[in-house]
């Protein structure tokens, strides 16, 4: 798909633009469905989850201002890759902002609470994954801004 016209000739999308933004969507999918299910469904959705009952109540029963950070991060994510779909520099700052918040909620569960003690042992695999994703996700946004792929 042409963009722009840089000295009357059509600029495309890199491939590269397309790989990161849909499998970037795609990816925060899930955690948009995540989120979206624990405030509708709750208990239900976190048990089909594989959730023990001491994950669960932590869940449920953390604070306004912690659910606000879990939405920042997820909703963020998934805006971020739908700006870098339209090639908007803003996906940058978006992509920081997710990515503050992942953090903030990695500090409130493993320092603030015992929430890391309710998860299950292998849950710093998919935290690691996540981190590095968010990661990956602001590094190619500025990369993006850099070249001039995002206006």
């Amino acid at each position: 798909m042409t963009t722009t016209l840089n000295g009357g000739r059509a600029r495309r999308r890199p491939w590269h633009l397309w790989a990161v933004g849909g499998l970037g969507a795609l990816w925060n999918i899930y955690g948009c469905l995540d989120y979206t299910m624990t405030a509708l469904q709750g208990e239900v959705w976190l048990k089909s989850q594989g959730m023990t009952d001491a994950a669960i109540a932590f869940t449920l029963e953390m604070p306004a201002w912690m659910t606000a950070v879990w939405a920042i991060g997820v909703w963020g994510g998934m805006a971020g890759c739908l700006l870098l779909l339209l090639r908007s520099q803003w996906a940058f700052l978006v992509f920081v902002a997710s990515l503050a918040a992942y953090v903030t909620s990695l500090f409130y569960q493993m320092v603030l609470t015992n929430g890391s003690d309710l998860m299950p042992e292998s849950s710093w695999i998919i935290q690691t994954v996540i981190l590095f994703i968010c990661l990956s996700l602001v590094w190619y946004a500025r990369m993006a801004t850099r070249r001039g792929i995002l206006r």
